[in-house]
């Protein structure tokens, strides 16, 4: 992969008499689902995202890379070769990628080879010696399941004890957590799965599914946002949904429980952006946590005509506020916004 030079602000920021930086979203505008970003030591944050395709061909898994959080540079494929026992399906999701020592480990969902033309999904796990890759799979599955109940993998590196945990789900079943190995190739010993959010059991209530955890550590807390329902196609309706606990195994109680309010949504859509969701969450120099999700653009909803599935949905970022200890974004910005501190 070429060293791409660092994207430059046309203003100086450090000029005592420079305006503002500000973005539009989106902030790239090419399909990128499912996004999770990181701050590398190099200076630049690197965002991973589910499968594409473009002129030429499949990217199993997209990465882009930013200096400002603004400018994004789609660097191409993290994974180029598939790993061997998802060799011949095309089905490779939600990745989400964790420094550990001089490498970095990524999480990511695959339909095995055994489960070609039937339901499955399981969890890989690929490693590499930089951010952008090229991540080399283990050989292996980490984590089997029967339908789409293994999938869209979180992990956490909790600031407070040094420990992972790893997050996914959910297939119309509850997001689960479990401790991982310090290696982080295995589960931790002794442990188990821990239910920690649930879609409603009350049949067509929201939300009959729940997925894409992200898990953030603020002012002694964990914050859990995590999407729902529908994601793509001509029913689209999604958006982020939060909860809240003091251990990142949980208990959870979600907005809804907490404020007694109809849902937990904290970030919806409105009518220039449809289905919000599946986010990741960074830190500017100032502190202030920003999200990272996609959305589907109501006026190009699609990649190409014949496409009915599977909708483009384009990366944006929105700033998340805090109101009595709960975050808050409400629905994605349409016009000029203050840009992250870098």
């Amino acid at each position: 992969m070429p060293d791409l030079p660092r994207a430059r602000a046309v203003i100086d920021p450090a000029a005592d008499d420079a305006p503002p930086r500000t973005y539009c979203n989106p902030i790239l505008d090419r399909d990128f689902p499912d996004p999770a970003a990181l701050l590398a030591d190099d200076g630049y944050y690197y965002a991973y995202a589910t499968q594409s395709r473009d002129e030429h061909g499949w990217i199993n898994i997209q990465v882009a890379r930013s200096a400002d959080l603004v400018a994004w540079e789609h660097l191409g494929d993290a994974l180029p070769v598939k790993p061997d026992w998802a060799a011949h399906t095309q089905d490779f999701w939600a990745p989400s990628v964790v420094r550990d020592q001089n490498r970095f480990v990524m999480f990511y969902s695959a339909k095995p080879d055994t489960h070609v033309g039937e339901p499955g999904h399981s969890l890989g796990i690929a490693i590499a010696d930089r951010p952008g890759g090229p991540f080399i799979d283990i050989g292996r599955p980490f984590l089997n399941g029967e339908g789409f109940e293994v999938i869209d993998p979180m992990v956490l590196r909790d600031p407070a004890s040094g420990r992972a945990y790893l997050y996914w789900g959910s297939g119309f079943q509850p997001i689960k957590v479990q401790e991982l190995s310090e290696d982080l190739l295995s589960f931790a010993p002794g442990t188990k799965p821990t239910d920690i959010v649930w879609p409603n059991p009350v049949e067509g209530a929201f939300p009959r599914l729940v997925e894409a955890a992200w898990v953030s550590a603020h002012e002694g807390a964990y914050y859990l946002f995590y999407s729902g329902d529908n994601c793509c196609g001509p029913q689209a309706e999604y958006g982020v949904m939060v909860a809240r606990a003091t251990n990142p195994l949980g208990p959870f109680e979600t907005l809804e429980q907490a404020r007694g309010v109809e849902h937990s949504l904290m970030l919806t859509r409105n009518d220039k952006w449809l289905a919000p969701g599946h986010n990741g969450i960074v830190t500017d120099s100032e502190g202030i946590h920003w999200m990272l999700y996609h959305a589907v653009d109501i006026e190009r909803p699609r990649q190409r005509q014949e496409d009915e599935i599977n909708s483009r949905r384009v990366l944006l970022i929105d700033r998340i506020e805090w109101e009595d200890g709960w975050p808050v974004t409400r629905t994605p910005s349409t016009g000029e916004e203050t840009a992250p501190a870098v």
